[in-house]
Formats: structure tokens, sequence, C-alpha cells
């Protein structure tokens, strides 16, 4: 069997899983880094782990950090352990302005998610109101959004992060917030997300969760956090062929 048509038997696969999750939303709600785009991409996250790991250093403050947490490739270890030392200071505020500013240049090359784009429209054109609700700034969203003119499909519900970080994901905060400004109700809403901190937050928030794993690694997290192997898919194509089936 050729790969094009395994490619096309999996679609068909996870349409038919996920068409009762998708058809009865009348909000979704959708994480930004993952099901949306890649984000670092191109302006790769280590890199942004490392710069402020960096500017920590300047500051005489590296020993904020564990022996662990100075290696780490991921920025939001150094923010969060920051703040598990100086909580809502002007020190995590700073160093998430530093963070901002890289996610901003990040999305200059950001990768589209393939079909999440067309999707984005089609749930529009159907009727579905969509919003944000992501541990990225609210502001990097935004930059992206506009520059794919997708904008006006959120505006002008984008939800993130704040200099509080005990209220990011897994904490519900930003999909409560998101609820509440739509008014959507919790059985009518759908969250799209590609981690385990999105799935919890979902469950928590009390709304449905569509999980999307780009890779097995990503797919064998979501499942380990409690996903059902009906609320995985590797490809947003199959969501847009049931968005497109929609009245």
């Amino acid at each position: 069997m050729t790969s094009d048509a395994t490619q096309t038997e999996r679609v068909a696969r996870e349409r038919e899983r996920v068409r009762p999750l998708v058809a009865r939303a009348r909000v979704v709600l959708w994480d930004f880094d993952g099901p949306i785009c890649r984000l670092f991409a191109g302006h790769k996250a280590h890199q942004v782990a490392e710069d402020l790991i960096e500017w920590l250093g300047a500051q005489g403050l590296r020993g904020l950090l564990t022996p662990e947490e100075q290696r780490t490739a991921d920025p939001h270890v150094v923010l969060h352990a920051v703040d598990r030392m100086h909580p809502r200071s002007d020190l995590v505020a700073a160093l998430e302005e530093r963070l901002t500013e890289a996610e901003l240049t990040a999305a200059a090359s950001a990768w589209p998610t393939p079909y999440a784009d067309p999707l984005i429209r089609t749930l529009v054109a159907t009727g579905v109101r969509l919003a944000i609700a992501t541990n990225n700034s609210p502001r990097t969203a935004r930059a992206y959004l506009s520059g794919r003119n997708l904008e006006a499909c959120f505006a002008p519900h984008v939800y993130g992060r704040t200099t509080n970080l005990a209220l990011l994901k897994p904490h519900p905060y930003c999909l409560d917030r998101a609820l509440t400004a739509t008014g959507a109700t919790r059985e009518a809403t759908l969250m799209i997300g590609d981690t385990p901190s999105d799935l919890i937050a979902a469950r928590r928030a009390g709304i449905g969760f569509l999980g999307y794993a780009r890779d097995e690694r990503k797919r064998k997290l979501l499942h380990e956090a409690g996903a059902g192997a009906g609320d995985v898919v590797t490809s947003l194509e199959s969501v847009l062929q049931v968005a497109r089936d929609r009245p």
C-alpha cells in the first residue's frame, strides 16, 4: 500500500472518531503554539532559553536556577524557576518581557500547522466562535494571526500569559476567561491542544478536548495524560473534513 493510501485511510479513521466531538462544538478554544503554528520553527526555543539564562547571569542571578534548569532548552522552565523564588516580582516581569520579545521575533518565522488556516476559516464560516487560550504572550499570538490574515477570526478573544505564572495552563484561568467572554456553554465548547497541560486545563474547565499530536512523542504524552484514542488526531486534515460537513 502506498504512503498516500495509508495517509488517506488514517485520516478517514480519525475523521469518524472525532466527528461527534467536533460536530457539537459551537465554540472552539485553540492553544497557539502547536495546533496553529510551530512558533519556534525558525527561532529555536533552546536559543531563547540560553538567552534568558545568560541575561540572568549578567544580573548575577544565575544561581536562582538549579544546575538542571541552567541546561534546559525550554524558556518557560527558566521563567517558572525564577517565579518560584520571586513570585510576581519585577524580576519575573522583566524576564517575561524578554521572553515575549523573543516570541515576537519567532512569530515572523513560525511554520503554520498544516490545515490549521483553512480549518480556522471553515469553522468561522459555519458559525463557530473561536478563541485562543495559550501560555504564550497574547501579543505573540496576535502578531502571528495578523501576519496570516486570521486575526479577525479570533478578535477580540486572545487570552495568554500574564506575569502571574500560577495562572498558566494547566490552570484553567485563560479557558475560563474565554468561556465568559464568548458566553459559551461548557457542553458546547471544545479545546484543541497539543500538550498534557492543555488536556488538564480543559478537564478542569469542564469542556471537551481534542488533542493534536504531530509526532509519536506528542501522541504518547497525550495518551499518558489520559486522552482517549478518539480524542487525538495526527493531522488537522480530518478535523477540517468534519468542519466542512457542518451545515
